[in-house]
């Protein structure tokens, strides 16, 4: 049971790294530091876009408009955030 708690650990890590580099990218995308035109940048944000799509779409269906502001890569995090500690909290139940 310790394996499967260590690889869903895991794969919080990756998700949390991943929204966290969709987050960086827009913003430098937004003020024009970096191009999607570009191929390489435009692959990342891209394949991005469709990994964390299913994650924000219900998310930002359930939040208010904040006329263009997006807050669901914070409330995944913190979502995340919340898992990991639970996960790490009960850990020594399945001992």
């Amino acid at each position: 049971m310790l394996t499967i708690i260590q690889a869903l650990l895991l794969i919080i890590g990756v998700v949390r790294f991943f929204v966290i580099a969709h987050f960086i990218m827009s913003w430098l995308i937004r003020f024009e530091v970096l191009n999607v035109r570009q191929q390489f940048v435009g692959q990342v944000w891209y394949t991005l876009e469709r990994v964390l799509e299913p994650i924000y779409g219900p998310i930002r269906r359930m939040l208010p408009n904040m006329g263009g502001i997006d807050l669901s890569p914070i409330v995944v995090l913190v979502g995340l955030e919340i898992l990991r500690i639970f996960l790490i909290n009960n850990m020594g139940m399945f001992f």
